[in-house]
């Protein structure tokens, strides 16, 4: 992940501003808050800017994966060059389903709240709407486990962290 932003940071940074960079880099797959933190960082973004730009980009897809995700993918499906790529997502999910499926709602809040490589809100919604999860408990969840996520990784984009412990 760190190679990724690094390479938009360094590829975009001189034609977009760093704020639009942020936002973008919060609203991709894998990326997502995570990214968006570590690259305002990188870019020298105040973090009271950061955190806002970072949330908002990383919680706007969430209603929509939840509410189109499996119409996409069945539609994806009849297509032959993307239907393998559907079917990759769907077993993605369902492998990552376990996390999720016994405690519902702290399972996806948690899923989607501790940065590790795999987890985030694109997954979570992915996972949520193939287990067809409440709409509203999923939406809230997410919402929580997004601030979870950002307040993890503002300290250690920002090195809060060393500020804190030494």
């Amino acid at each position: 992940m760190d190679a990724l932003v690094v390479w938009f940071t360094n590829n975009l940074g001189d034609y977009i501003s760093r704020e639009a960079l942020v936002f973008i880099i919060s609203l991709m797959p894998i990326l997502e808050c995570r990214g968006g933190l570590l690259a305002a960082s990188l870019l020298e973004v105040p973090i009271t800017t950061a955190i806002p730009i970072c949330v908002i980009g990383n919680i706007l897809p969430i209603p929509f994966i939840l509410l189109l995700i499996r119409k996409v993918l069945q539609l994806m499906k009849k297509i032959p060059v993307l239907d393998k790529f559907a079917y990759w997502l769907e077993a993605k999910a369902e492998k990552r389903q376990g996390s999720i499926e016994n405690a519902e709602f702290v399972g996806l809040l948690l899923f989607v709240g501790i940065p590790l490589p795999g987890t985030g809100a694109w997954t979570g919604s992915l996972i949520a709407a193939l287990l067809e999860l409440d709409f509203k408990k999923a939406i809230v969840a997410e919402l929580i486990g997004v601030a979870l996520a950002t307040v993890i990784m503002s300290i250690v984009s920002y090195g809060l962290l060393g500020a804190i412990i030494g």
